[in-house]
C-alpha cells in the first residue's frame, strides 16, 4: 500500500473537517481533541501540535463554518443579490447538517471567554456580509438572521432537510410559514 504524503494546508483541513463532525456530536465542551484525532485517522498530540488547543481548534471549526457559509452567500448574490437569493442558498446548507450544527454550538460557546470575541466576530461578519450583498436594513437583516437561525435549528432537529425525519402537524404548520421556498 502506498501512502500518500498531505501538505500541511491539506492536513489542516482534513482535521478542521474531522473537527466538524465531532464538535457536531459532542460540542465543545463535550468533544476532546483525542475524539477529533480518531475521526481523522491520526494521533492526538498531532491535532495539538497542529493546532496548540482544543480551543484552538474549535476556533478554527468555527472560521472554516463561517468562511462555508460566507462562499454560499458570495456565490449566490453573484447571480440574485438580494436576501431570497441567499436565503435559498443557506437552505442549500441543510445538506451540510454537521456544519449547521457546529455553528450553534458556536454560539452557545460564546460565553466561554475564550471563544466568545471570535464566536461574537463571525456572526457580526455574516450580518455585515449580509448587508453588504443585498443593502438589507438592519432590520430587513435582523429579520432575515432570525428566519435563518429557525431554519438552523430545523435543521439540526432534522425537521428541516435530505435526513428529516416524518413531519408532525406542528412541523407543517410552521414549515408553511418559513421563506425562502
Amino acid at each position: 500500500m502506498v501512502r500518500t504524503r498531505l501538505t500541511a494546508q491539506e492536513r489542516h483541513a482534513q482535521l478542521v473537517e474531522a473537527a466538524v463532525t465531532a464538535f457536531a456530536q459532542g460540542g465543545y465542551a463535550g468533544t476532546t481533541t483525542d475524539q477529533v484525532a480518531r475521526i481523522a485517522g491520526v494521533s492526538q498530540p498531532y491535532v495539538i501540535r497542529i493546532f496548540g488547543s482544543k480551543q484552538e481548534l474549535f476556533l478554527a471549526t468555527m472560521r472554516y463554518a463561517n468562511e462555508r457559509v460566507q462562499q454560499m452567500w458570495r456565490a449566490a448574490a453573484a447571480q440574485d443579490p438580494s436576501l431570497r437569493g441567499l436565503g435559498m442558498a443557506y437552505k442549500q446548507l441543510l445538506a451540510e447538517r454537521d456544519l449547521l450544527v457546529v455553528l450553534l454550538h458556536g454560539f452557545a460557546a460564546a460565553a466561554d471567554p475564550g471563544l466568545g470575541d471570535a464566536v461574537r466576530k463571525c456572526y457580526g461578519d455574516l450580518f455585515t456580509l449580509v448587508r453588504d450583498l443585498t443593502g438589507a436594513s438592519a432590520e430587513e437583516a435582523r429579520d432575515f438572521f432570525a428566519s435563518g437561525m429557525l431554519i438552523t435549528v430545523l435543521g439540526a432537529m432534522r425537521v428541516l432537510g435530505p435526513d428529516a425525519v416524518p413531519t408532525q402537524p406542528w412541523m407543517a404548520d410552521l414549515l408553511g410559514t418559513l421563506p425562502y421556498d
